[in-house]
């Protein structure tokens, strides 16, 4: 199969650079195709009423704090970091990680996800699992998924 939208996303933890290398590969392998790099920043609400509304639909997409500087900063050295050749590199804010991705591999006709799975212990196993679970029964692309040896901390 020949990918020519390829997505890579982002998590930016100590060992993201392990699914970055992954990345780059196959990207290298495949010059015909094109890289997106994704990192979600989860959507702060605003309560109206019995009503939750997310922030970026009130200012349009663009939220300007300084985690939202920070995460563009880190996510830029990132790509840098890794010589990673993406066309589009995006830091969005979406209700969960889940439904950004989804939404962003739908809205921009990914046809390969690439994406970490950390192992999640404990109770942090049963309350929130992993991000990757929730996207592969609804992304609708071929997915790969990097196993990262490193738990994430209880």
């Amino acid at each position: 199969m020949s990918y020519q939208h390829m997505l890579l996303v982002t998590d930016l933890l100590s060992d993201a650079d392990v699914v970055a290398q992954k990345a780059r590969y196959i990207v290298a392998n495949r010059p015909e195709s094109k890289l997106s790099v994704l990192h979600i920043v989860e959507d702060d609400m605003v309560r109206f009423g019995y009503e939750l509304v997310p922030v970026s639909s009130l200012t349009g997409g663009e939220v300007e704090g300084k985690h939202w500087q920070e995460a563009r900063a880190k996510l830029a050295q990132f790509i840098e970091r890794n010589e990673l050749q993406a066309v589009n590199s995006e830091v969005t804010a979406a209700i969960s990680n889940s439904k950004g991705i989804v939404n962003y591999c739908r809205k921009n006709d990914v046809d390969l996800l690439i994406i970490g799975r950390h192992e999640r212990r404990g109770i942090a196993a049963w309350l929130v699992g992993a991000t990757a679970d929730d996207i592969l029964p609804n992304v609708p692309c071929d997915s790969l998924v990097v196993k990262l040896d490193t738990p994430v901390p209880k």
